[in-house]
């Protein structure tokens, strides 16, 4: 079939934070460039960064660093993370803040004394949460819209990523196909520098927080590449979904961590306060040990009606939780909650994956030319993210990739794609109008992948039910393969998509199951009740998962430690035996 062919020197896929900074930095870095987003929505009305409700960790306040920012970042990944790229998040924050505020013109929460207000949130030993009331998201993507739409960027709307078509020798990136959704029509954009940014979403989930059009797509097409994808297991589950009834899509959404950073409690069905059992920190402690003391409870029986259990907030006083809760108090209230004066229902919700795309300090990936920032990116967070690590991750590295984009576009050269791949792409993308069978119904089958991921891959994990949810998940992929969607009309046919969406989801369950199956220790987000020690710190190792000819290959690669060792510290009073090192990262190099 005919596909349109048009050339940019940057393409930027996906129109979050990371998105948005990107373009902003590759402007300033040079304004010569054309610079095109593509984005599967609209252009700061998807996505996940406008979702932000908590807020952005930065080292400003007087009884913080940036030290003590990278090691509550490391402790709290497990001694997983790639250090060079926490140190560039914890240490490029405090400048990219600042930026957000004097140069795209954000408004965050102040003190009296007009320093910025930092909230407390859990697994930090700091407060260092900047925010927009719980707002934070909305804030920051409107105020880099108005920067973006008032430069010269070409823009791409509800055009869908397909594919990343390498060059015709496989050495770089030639571009992007995708298609117009209006329209239907296939598009190669070809493009010196590409930045994946499509968020990542763990969507397969029976209760998932992520904008409803993530469908990991970013991460599906670079598995299709043969990108290598790190610490896929580590899908992070948020303690606190709204739990609604499985009749309204508001059931999973976030009430941020802001609320037990404040004081919120944790009741069972009986009413009791269960977290201290768990963990001597209660409902402050990190987002995977509140999560599963949740799930142990809804295991036990021990529920609300809707099946999870509390989030009370009374006992801080109604008036106060209003003003301090604005957004979060209106969506319970719209769903017939009382968050200021009563209790709300809430389940462990997925929420984040902290795996993604390897990807060095300056964003670039294993093919040339392809760059990665976001929630496709991978390293960062290590077992698991902390809360208001996201949207600084997002806007730091996002930042950093628009630079680094620039000064390799100001001198590379478009490449021929390889047609091969292009072909195949487009035949793949197409297969649900070619297939033989009976109409095959979408909707069902996702609901099934929700139920099949939630049960066997959730919260927690053994190899039995990793091995079935494998073999589930396998089946269900044969079963969207056996039966076509019908006539072919790729003019805004959501069937389409949501068979492109589905098929997407399939192959990363399959990745985070593989990935979750290989692991036999607990670290962070993963948690294995056949394996539940954490294995020995000083042979920590990241699981890394690549698509070959055999199929999925999991392989276990050791963490560098190569800034700070497990015992040890950067600050005198992180741990009361670790004996501090003389030493700051020279360099934050690939």
């Amino acid at each position: 079939m005919s596909v349109q062919t048009t050339d940019t020197d940057i393409l930027i896929l996906g129109s979050g934070g990371a998105g948005l900074l990107a373009a902003l930095h590759a402007y300033k870095s040079n304004p010569e460039l054309e610079i095109t987003i593509a984005v599967k929505g609209l252009m700061g009305k998807c996505g996940c960064t406008r979702m932000v409700q908590g807020g952005y960790n930065v080292a400003l306040s007087s009884s913080d660093s940036v030290e003590r920012h990278f090691m509550d970042t490391i402790a709290g990944g497990k001694w997983l993370p790639n250090q060079k790229l926490a140190w560039k998040l914890c240490e490029t924050a405090v400048e990219r803040v600042r930026e957000l505020e004097n140069e795209i013109g954000c408004f965050f929460d102040r003190e009296p004394d007009g320093t910025l207000h930092h909230k407390a949130f859990a697994g930090q030993t700091a407060d260092r949460t900047v925010h927009k009331g719980d707002l934070t998201g909305i804030e920051i993507i409107n105020r880099l819209m108005e920067q973006v739409l008032a430069r010269p960027i070409r823009k791409l709307e509800e055009h869908r990523a397909l594919a990343l078509i390498p060059s015709a020798d496989g050495v770089g990136i030639s571009g992007v196909l995708l298609v117009d959704m209006r329209s239907g029509a296939m598009k190669l954009v070809r493009a010196k520098a590409v930045l994946l940014a499509t968020g990542a979403g763990p969507t397969m989930y029976k209760y998932y927080t992520p904008s409803g059009e993530k469908s990991m797509d970013g991460l599906s097409m670079a598995l299709r590449a043969g990108l290598p994808l790190r610490d896929m297991e580590m899908v992070q589950f948020h303690p606190t979904g709204l739990l609604a009834g499985k009749d309204t899509r508001m059931t999973g959404t976030v009430l941020e961590e802001g609320l037990r950073g404040a004081g919120g409690e944790l009741h069972n069905g009986a009413g009791e306060r269960f977290m201290f059992k768990y963990d001597d920190r209660g409902e402050r402690a990190t987002r995977d040990i509140v999560s599963r003391g949740i799930y142990a409870e809804m295991r036990a029986g021990n529920t609300t009606p809707n099946g999870g259990v509390h989030i009370s907030m009374s006992h801080l006083g109604p008036d106060n939780v209003r003003e301090k809760f604005k957004g979060m108090v209106k969506r319970c209230a719209d769903c017939g909650f009382d968050l200021a004066a009563g209790k709300v229902e809430v389940v462990p919700t997925a929420h984040y994956l902290m795996g993604g795309v390897v990807c060095n300090t300056d964003t670039e990936t294993s093919l040339k030319g392809l760059f990665v920032a976001g929630e496709d990116a991978g390293g960062i967070h290590g077992a698991n993210r902390l809360g208001g690590n996201g949207v600084a991750n997002s806007t730091v590295f996002g930042g950093v990739a628009g630079e680094a984009m620039a000064g390799y576009a100001a001198t590379a050269e478009l490449l021929e794609p390889n047609s091969v791949v292009l072909e195949r792409e487009i035949e793949r993308a197409l297969m649900p109008f070619n297939l033989e069978g009976e109409n095959v119904n979408v909707h069902a089958l996702r609901e099934e992948l929700m139920d099949i991921m939630w049960e066997h891959v959730g919260v927690m994990r053994d190899r039995i039910g990793l091995t079935r949810g494998l073999e589930r998940v396998e089946n269900l992929k044969s079963r969207l393969l056996a039966g076509n969607i019908g006539v072919e009309n790729r003019v805004f046919n959501l069937t389409w998509h949501d068979w492109l969406n589905l098929y997407n989801l399939i192959e990363i369950s399959l990745v985070i199951t593989r990935a979750a199956l290989a692991r036999e220790n607990s670290r962070g987000a993963h948690f294995r009740e056949d394996f539940p020690e954490p294995g020995s710190l000083d042979e920590s190792y990241f699981t890394q998962v690549e698509l070959q000819e055999t199929g999925l290959e999991v392989e276990q690669i050791p963490v560098e430690f190569n800034i700070i060792k497990p015992g040890e510290s950067l600050i005198e009073d992180y741990t009361e035996t670790a004996p501090k090192v003389q030493r700051r990262p020279d360099t934050v190099g690939a």
